[in-house]
């Protein structure tokens, strides 16, 4: 690393730690030439394809849109940060990891269903309304009735009771 005050090629490095978001590294520097002191920041440089929405036009990824829509569709929900953060972790590293320069749109909302279905069955529910855009009601009944159907035992058991049975 280059010194920023006096443009010597050859730097040391006296100390590295790890950054306050635990995906970077902080190391403190020292210029041989100047005995400057200065810190840097070691990130990974990962892009996000471009995204392609259903009219053809093409824009950048907005991980804002997807935490916005998963936030919305757990509004009131009782999950836990901790989980809302992983999910949303998770619908990134999908769409980072895809094949692709570009990413449909549509595949991005499958990514964001697919996790919202291991989070919460009614986020799901409230997300799909949305991004299928039911055309009646009888659609809508019929994919609540197949997600019923579907849910494994353990998906079951985490989720909370809309009414309370007598």
């Amino acid at each position: 690393m280059r010194c920023p005050f006096c443009g010597e090629p050859d730097t040391r490095v006296i100390d590295s730690r790890v950054g306050d978001d635990g995906c970077s590294i902080k190391r403190r520097r020292e210029c041989p030439s100047c005995n400057s002191r200065y810190n840097t920041q070691e990130t990974t440089d990962l892009s996000y394809p471009r995204v392609v929405k259903s009219n053809n036009s093409r824009e950048s990824f907005s991980q804002n849109k997807i935490i916005k829509s998963v936030h919305i569709a757990l509004e009131k929900r009782q999950a836990s940060a901790e989980s809302i953060d992983k999910t949303i972790q998770n619908i990134f590293n999908k769409c980072l990891t895809y094949q692709e320069k570009e990413i449909p749109s549509q595949k991005i909302g499958e990514f964001v269903m697919q996790e919202l279905l291991l989070l919460d069955t009614v986020a799901y529910i409230r997300y799909a309304s949305v991004y299928l855009s039911f055309r009646d009601i009888d659609a809508f009944k019929k994919m609540v009735e197949n997600l019923k159907e579907d849910l494994s035992p353990e998906m079951k058991k985490l989720q909370r009771k809309l009414l309370d049975e007598e």
